[in-house]
């Protein structure tokens, strides 16, 4: 193959597929293509698409049409969660060559031979119960932090997901293949790793390609706390029901691991927890909060939550409201509930109006500002660690502490992918962190 193809990627959806992006983007390389920015002209774009929102589904056509407005001959393949759901639906599409469902996105560049332009998109797609292998990715979404995949699937049967569906049974990497990757990322200086997967905190089943435990969890986040150079190690989301005491206590006494959480609640009604068929209830939910709270007083917890559920009445959404309100929280990740077919929530009764969800989305966006200012201001004359992120915002550097607090201070490129100590002092107009040095670099002015 000629070395000057070149190849673009988009990446619709969670970090997960961004990682598995970087890992398909870095075996084109390696075939000896040359990678471009999507917005460039390329020989082959590929796009990895997600199935989580509605939102994400329509976005794939104007994508695949600012494609082809660079390149109107070129190569278009469609990967990821929707392309395993929808293969037919996404091959119609105009423009669209190929579509590869879950197992054969990894195989991607042994189905491009050949490069002409089809009537209609090219399918190979399994049946989801052969995606039952493993293959392990990282990304480097910029120069200060990485995503490094842990696990993949789900065996959960939450009411409302087409993951499994997409991704297929819960199965993880090999704990040795972790560490190797932790190291790899830890060598190009990068200076956090955040862990990722469908459902890590269920990380150790599926390691053999069977049900087979060797590993758990708690044991990964023990083996990565000792891997050299990696300053920051992130857990992004977990369930609360595999979020143990053990793995708690461990972060709030972990070289590396910071005081962060992402934990997903989805509805704060045991009414409808159960409609959705999530494996804990409220008082779950509480004691996670209360037990990483009670060891780690300034930790960020975010949490997800899905407004408009089948069956939400005005009532029962007060209830969630009412319960966040409450709850000691960070900030919430809010995400209005859509139809997806094939799962059982789709034949449920309690349709709830758009009109009604969108209110109700815009409630708790709102409670999430004041969440995350109420957050702010309990951190405000504290010492903490900042790492700084890589863009120029409008003369400004960004960065999160430890704890994901976002702070900013006058652009120094200097500062990129550097980590300080700084006392956190007022927030500014636009919700931003300001702070003193605790030792100012001396390339500060």
């Amino acid at each position: 193959m000629s070395a000057q193809k070149k190849v673009a990627f988009y990446t619709l959806g969670c970090k997960l597929n961004f990682s598995e992006t970087s890992t398909i983007a870095r075996n084109f390389q390696n075939e000896g293509f040359d990678r471009v920015e999507f917005d460039e002209k390329a020989d082959i774009y590929v796009i990895n698409t997600c199935s989580v929102t509605d939102n994400a589904d329509k976005r794939f056509k104007s994508i695949v049409k600012s494609a082809l407005k660079q390149n109107e001959n070129a190569f278009l393949i469609a990967i990821g969660c929707y392309a395993q759901l929808k293969p037919e639906e996404l091959a119609a599409v105009d423009g669209v060559d190929m579509v590869l469902g879950a197992t054969e996105k990894f195989k991607v560049t042994d189905y491009i031979n050949d490069l002409s332009k089809n009537e209609m998109g090219e399918i190979h797609s399994c049946e989801i119960e052969e995606a039952d292998f493993y293959v392990g990715s990282y990304s480097i979404g910029d120069r200060t932090r990485a995503f490094l995949k842990v696990q993949d699937g789900c065996d959960y049967k939450c009411t409302y997901c087409t993951i499994p569906l997409a991704r297929g049974i819960s199965r993880s990497d090999e704990l040795e293949n972790v560490l190797k990757n932790a190291k790899e990322i830890s060598a190009k200086g990068i200076k956090e790793i955040v862990l990722t997967g469908v459902n890590i905190g269920d990380y150790g089943k599926g390691e053999f390609g069977n049900k087979k435990h060797e590993h758990t969890f708690y044991e990964l986040v023990q083996a990565l706390d000792t891997v050299e150079g990696i300053h920051r190690l992130r857990i992004s989301s977990i369930e609360p029901n595999l979020l143990t005491n053990e793995t708690i206590d461990f972060v709030s006494k972990s070289n590396s691991f910071v005081p962060h959480f992402h934990i997903p609640l989805q509805s704060g009604s045991d009414t409808l927890l159960k409609l959705m068929k999530r494996r804990y209830l409220r008082e779950t939910y509480d004691n996670r909060v209360n037990a990483i709270k009670k060891v780690m007083p300034n930790a960020c917890i975010g949490v997800d939550v899905i407004v408009g559920f089948p069956g939400e009445t005005d009532e029962l959404f007060l209830e969630t409201y009412n319960y966040l309100n409450e709850l000691n929280i960070s900030y919430l990740h809010v995400f209005t509930y859509s139809e997806r077919p094939n799962t059982e929530a789709f034949e449920m009764d309690g349709v709830v109006s758009q009109k009604a969800r969108s209110k109700r989305s815009k409630m708790l966006r709102g409670l999430s500002v004041k969440k995350r200012r109420a957050f702010y201001e309990s951190q405000l004359e504290n010492q903490l660690t900042v790492l700084f992120e890589s863009e120029n915002k409008e003369g400004f550097i960004h960065g999160f502490t430890e704890n994901y607090v976002k702070v900013k201070t006058p652009w120094n490129p200097e500062l990129v992918n550097t980590l300080h100590q700084i006392k956190l002092t007022k927030i500014d107009e636009d919700g931003i962190v300001r702070f003193d040095w605790i030792n100012q670099p001396t390339f500060v002015i």
